[in-house]
């Protein structure tokens, strides 16, 4: 059985999933939901969810080495708990009769995708990241799923993904919590002539681990403790660039609503006892 639960304030056993159990800091203002997903029985990773644009503002998830396989057999499935018929925390797989109209209001449903030729259902935490079999099961939720332009879903991001899947495998020793999101800048898909989900107009995604190969070839070893990427959500001109994380910061600031204070890991993912932390008074 899965399982999810909208948190006001995110329980300890869902903090696993985020370096220092600390969420990205400079989106407290706006009005998302922090998702903690659950799968038979236990946290999986976490999302803040956007109940306007019916999509996920970012997915946190704790990278697992895989061989990138993904997991076929997977039903969708929803979050009762975002709709208003329902506060169950069991996160549902979809009816195969038509969804309830109330189950649409906060959250995509799966005819919104079933008309779209250009865009797929693109995972922020992806599937082949994880290898727990119900780890990549969970990720098959629509509050993880974006509209992601076809070209570049099957080419730069999938790249990417697996260029970030082989660097983790081969180089990073301990715990590597990954961060993915998406900014948005009004384009939707309509459905009956209503706005149902927001397109992504640049997909970003971060790592951080702290624990890892000092002896890899330097042109890995530049990349940790922690590295990112971002690309354009289009057919064209879609290329990933890789960039420091704290470059990744200041672009987003830039192209999106995030407050000056944004940062996707705490402390920038220094490790605490690197001695170029900052000092953190009590």
């Amino acid at each position: 059985m899965a399982a999810a639960e909208v948190q006001e304030r995110l329980s300890p056993e869902c903090k696993q999933f985020l370096y220092m159990g600390t969420l990205p800091r400079g989106l407290e203002e706006q009005p998302f939901k922090k998702i903690c997903q659950f799968y038979e029985g236990n946290p999986r990773f976490v999302t803040l969810y956007d109940t306007i644009n019916h999509i996920p503002v970012y997915s946190a998830y704790t990278f697992k080495r895989s061989d990138g396989s993904k997991k076929v057999d997977v039903p969708w499935m929803y979050e009762p708990q975002l709709s208003t018929v329902s506060d169950s925390r069991e996160m549902q797989q979809f009816p195969s009769e038509n969804v309830h109209k109330n189950f649409e209001d906060a959250q995509a449903v799966l005819d919104d995708y079933s008309n779209s030729v250009i865009f797929e259902r693109g995972q922020l935490n992806p599937d082949e990241h994880q290898a727990d079999p119900n780890d990549k099961a969970s990720t098959y939720t629509l509050t993880n799923v974006v509209p992601r332009a076809r070209e570049f879903n099957i080419g730069p991001w999938k790249n990417h993904e697996h260029t970030v899947r082989r660097r983790l495998n081969n180089y990073c020793r301990g715990t590597a919590y990954v961060v993915t999101g998406v900014t948005t800048s009004g384009q939707t898909i309509r459905r009956h002539n209503i706005n149902r989900l927001g397109i992504p107009t640049y997909f970003w995604s971060a790592y951080c681990c702290v624990d890892y190969d000092h002896n890899a070839p330097y042109s890995e070893r530049s990349k940790f403790p922690a590295f990112a990427a971002h690309g354009l959500n289009e057919r064209e001109d879609n290329k990933v660039q890789e960039m420091t994380v704290q470059q990744l910061e200041e672009f987003l600031k830039k192209v999106t609503y995030v407050a000056s204070s944004f940062q996707i890991f705490y402390d920038n993912c220094v490790p605490l006892n690197s001695g170029n932390s900052a000092l953190h008074l009590p």
